[in-house]
């Protein structure tokens, strides 16, 4: 049968696909890019159920539809709050798929070998077009993707089986992984970075036993090697992402962005789909690109953070001294009447209370007074690279005035007025001051250096962190304590 069509169809899928990565560098081309994206998977998927290994029409279509409504109820259900646990739960399952998919292949070879055993035939060491007699017959009785695997020779299956242990490794480790990961942002484990007594011996251990298992799968092909590694990956996922505190969870999440793409490549090699190892490539790649870039805003080592533990605190952190002073609305008001220049903060608090819109208010009201009002965003302000700017692109905050930390920071001891929302760490002046805390040379937001500063936070706590902000008890720092929408709707009225 001629799969033409199959083959072009993923070229042209592929091609959009590369666009719809490529459009989403700014906000402007980003709803393009969204539906580049929705065309090529559509094309993809249909090309897929015409390609190689086509049937079962009923039960993909089951399927396809299942998943299509399950899709839905979760855009329409998920806030925005709870993208960045959205995110980590749909890492877990192209981890799990990996999984199934390596262990699916391991059966599928194992029912091949049975095939030619059982006509007291060896795997083929010649390819499948110069097969003759009753390895032919044997080859030609499979369907599916064991007629893939029947056409192999015993050098290729060795191959496919190297192949899948990739898979499942890699996709084991996403799975477990991305669970913790929903876990912490969820609140439903703990956000401190924790390991089991024996830290790093643990995950060199479980490396040991995975690469050993490897060797003996690939020398006996039996099932239990394959398990033995698989547990060893699942373990390794677990602890690695347990022991990564809160700080640094925008990089876990661009990481196992990248682990599902490296497991969906290692899937496209077993089932030799070239879409799905284009598409893996892109997507691992540009993870992998997207955590380095989210370790040097934070100035850490990118192994320190997937290791957790390496690079931490190095001695007693600095005491902080003074009292954090509250201030109401009108205070707030009042200074915000007054002021010339303002400079708005947003961080996770922000998005826990779904004050972007009432954010948006107040700059318009402030801009319609002639103020030059912007926002100031740190590339891991969030739990979700680029959380802040998908806020408030919700909330139609025009684009130009939302700055980069680069292109802003220089600014602030120009400013009348900032406004930290929700935010710690990504304005902590303890990354410069302190050489034992957690964040220390980690480039921060100096908003401190603004005339005034004024904090919008539910209370005297240390944030997700666990980081106490020395910035709280800055003479120029005042506390507009509270929910934060509703402290911005009891100071817009007092906007004049």
């Amino acid at each position: 049968m001629d799969f033409g069509f199959t083959t072009a169809a993923y070229v042209v899928a592929a091609v959009l696909f590369i666009l719809a990565l490529g459009g989403l560098k700014n906000q402007e081309s980003a709803k393009r890019a969204i539906w580049y994206g929705i065309v090529g998977m559509a094309l993809a998927v249909v090309a897929t159920l015409m390609g190689p290994g086509a049937g079962l029409w009923i039960f993909s279509i089951i399927l396809i539809a299942g998943g299509a409504v399950i899709g839905m109820q979760l855009a329409q259900r998920v806030q925005m709050t709870q993208m960045p646990e959205l995110v980590a739960a749909m890492h877990s399952l192209v981890g799990l798929a990996a999984v199934f998919v390596g262990l699916n292949a391991h059966i599928e070879i194992g029912r091949v070998a049975a095939g030619f055993g059982e006509a007291s035939l060896p795997f083929p060491q010649e390819t499948y077009g110069t097969l003759t007699g009753a390895a032919k017959e044997v080859a030609d009785q499979f369907r599916g993707f064991a007629a893939i695997v029947a056409k192999k020779t015993g050098v290729e299956i060795n191959i496919l089986r190297v192949e899948l242990v990739l898979g499942i490794w890699i996709g084991a480790v996403t799975f477990t992984g991305s669970v913790i990961a929903y876990g912490k942002l969820a609140g439903r484990v703990s956000s401190a970075a924790e390991k089991l007594p024996g830290g790093h011996l643990l995950n060199i251990a479980a490396a040991a036993i995975s690469v050993l298992s490897l060797v003996w799968y690939l020398s006996s092909g039996g099932f239990f090697p394959l398990f033995l590694l698989t547990v060893a990956a699942l373990f390794i996922g677990y602890h690695l992402i347990m022991g990564i505190g809160g700080a640094d969870m925008p990089v876990v999440v661009s990481m196992l962005n990248s682990y599902s793409g490296w497991a969906a490549a290692a899937i496209g090699f077993s089932l030799g789909n070239d879409l799905l190892i284009v598409v893996g490539a892109l997507v691992g790649s540009s993870g992998a690109i997207l955590s380095y870039i989210m370790c040097k805003a934070m100035n850490r080592s990118f192994v320190s953070v997937i290791l957790g533990g390496f690079g931490g605190p190095a001695g007693e952190q600095m005491a902080v001294e003074g009292e954090q002073v509250a201030i109401d609305a009108d205070g707030v008001a009042t200074a915000l009447n007054e002021a010339d220049s303002v400079i708005i903060i947003p961080g996770y608090g922000m998005a826990v209370a779904q004050a972007q819109s009432a954010v948006a208010e107040l700059v318009r009201k402030l801009r319609a007074q002639g103020k030059n009002v912007r926002f100031a965003i740190h590339p891991v302000a969030g739990r979700l690279p680029g959380h802040m700017n998908v806020l408030l692109a919700e909330a139609k905050v025009p684009y130009d005035i939302v700055m980069e930390m680069d292109e802003i920071n220089d600014d602030f001891p120009d400013t009348d007025v900032a406004i930290v929302i929700g935010s710690n760490d990504i304005v902590n002046p303890a990354a410069q001051d302190d050489p034992n805390s957690p964040i220390a040379g980690m480039p921060v937001l100096e908003c401190w250096k603004a005339k005034q500063v004024f904090v919008s936070k539910r209370g005297q706590g240390t944030g997700y962190s666990g980081i106490e902000n020395p910035l709280f008890f800055k003479d120029n720092t005042r506390m507009f304590y509270g929910d934060a929408k509703a402290s911005l709707d009891t100071l817009l009225p007092k906007i004049d």
